[in-house]
């Protein structure tokens, strides 16, 4: 922690990371207060009810910052884009077409983009049609006008955040699609504190006295642990040795030097779990939106499937099938190993070709059963603590750690990467 403020510390006496910083400040108090613009023809109560329930809109809630239990124009934040940037990159592997142009470089990438953002246009409209006909209890006054209005606020909610994003990351530091779901996450701190506090005054955590402080004590210590276990999952990675093989050239010898793969043990990061959720939550929110009364006991058992034990091992089993699926989607081990043969790369003690893709998917298929696991338990454990301890509200689940760690990291490596660089122009100068 020192370190990273240190290096904050540092970057502003630079003028250039100054002014992104603070433009990167300025766009997220942006977000913040169009999270408490609200929705004309929205009864906030309603879809606070909602939030709470442990269906998909609660998830919408920890990413939107409380923009959805507010009924705000933020509501469904940026999830459409991420959404769409999903479906794009699984389009480019299925479709040789988009594949080509990502390999086009800046200009293809550039085409892509806005193939993503046409789909986020796309998919906020459709999500926010869904929500209109599946929250109609939340319409003040439902009818044609209602409905372009809810949709169309929605919708233009969401084209907004993506073009803050756009401009965040263009003239702020680091992703700024993952910097407004961080600023979202965070801004419902305070609320989590309190929501901890009120458990302690209840008693939930062993009374009021000395007993209760040692639990409450407890579960900030488990809360710690966590963080410090997905920031060493989040920096690990798995070395694979690598030898490049000699060769003439004319007079010169190249080749010949020793170096490393480094796979990242959590390839996947927090898609899997982003998956699982959207998974297990879909068929109660739609039971919900289609059957809110049906007496039909499969109907009953979905539309209260949250809180059944089934489902958080459903919810963690869907969470190593995706951490495999996404990461081999990512991580290629046959193109890896045929690039090490074109380059003259060896693994010592394994021959060139198949037998290299072989022992890269080994260790592959090794680190991703970690992964899954990993990601699976750190999901379901506060679902089980909350059991145990009938403590409700638990603001620190796996999914919203993975999101604050990964992407502080990754914003502190871009500060610190851009720092080097100016260190090192000031030195060749």
């Amino acid at each position: 922690m020192g370190g990273m403020l240190e290096t904050i510390k540092n970057a502003f006496k630079i003028p250039d990371l100054r002014r992104k910083m603070l433009i990167s400040l300025v766009i997220l108090i942006i977000f913040r207060l169009g999270s408490h613009v609200p929705v004309p023809g929205m009864i906030a109560s309603k879809l606070k009810e909602l939030a709470g329930t442990g269906t998909i809109f609660g998830f919408f809630d920890i990413v939107s910052g409380g923009a959805f239990s507010n009924a705000t124009i933020f509501a469904m934040s940026i999830t459409p884009y991420v959404n769409s940037s999903i479906i794009m990159q699984l389009l480019t592997v299925a479709i040789p077409k988009l594949e080509q142009l990502a390999k086009e470089g800046e200009e293809g990438r550039k085409i892509i983009g806005r193939y993503i953002r046409y789909g986020t246009v796309v998919l906020a409209f459709l999500q926010a049609t869904g929500l209109y006909f599946g929250l109609r209890g939340a319409v003040s006054n439902p009818g044609v006008f209602a409905f372009a209005t809810i949709t169309l606020s929605f919708t233009a909610g969401t084209a907004f955040l993506m073009w803050l994003g756009e401009q965040l990351t263009e003239y702020g530091i680091g992703n700024g699609i993952s910097l407004l779901i961080f600023g979202g996450i965070v801004s419902r701190a305070p609320q989590g504190a309190w929501a901890l506090w009120s458990n302690f005054k209840m008693g939930k955590f062993g009374g009021t006295g000395i007993l209760g402080v040692l639990g409450l004590a407890a579960v900030l210590f488990v809360f710690l642990l966590i963080i410090a276990l997905v920031v060493w999952i989040q920096q690990a990675e798995r070395r694979i040795p690598v030898q490049y093989a000699k060769r003439v050239v004319g007079r010169k010898m190249y080749g010949g030097q020793s170096t490393h793969i480094p796979i990242k043990v959590n390839l996947a990061g927090v898609i899997p779990i982003i998956f699982a959720m959207s998974f297990v939550a879909l068929p109660s929110t739609l039971v919900g939106f289609f059957a809110p009364t049906s007496e039909n006991w499969i109907v009953k058992y979905f539309r209260n499937m949250q809180s059944h034990i089934e489902i958080s091992i459903l919810s963690g089993l869907l969470i190593m099938f995706f951490t495999f699926f996404y990461t081999y989607i990512q991580f290629n081990p046959v193109e890896l190993a045929n690039n090490m043969k074109k380059n003259g790369g060896f693994i010592p003690g394994i021959r060139p070709g198949k037998p290299t893709s072989d022992y890269i998917t080994k260790v592959l298929n090794r680190i991703t059963w970690f992964s899954a696991l990993f990601l699976a338990v750190i999901q379901i454990f506060p679902s089980v603590v909350g059991a145990i301890t009938h403590i409700d509200n638990v603001w620190f689940s796996g999914t919203s750690v993975l999101i604050l760690v990964g992407v502080a990291l990754d914003t502190v490596k871009q500060i610190e990467s851009q720092m080097l660089m100016r260190h090192y122009k000031g030195f060749l100068e």
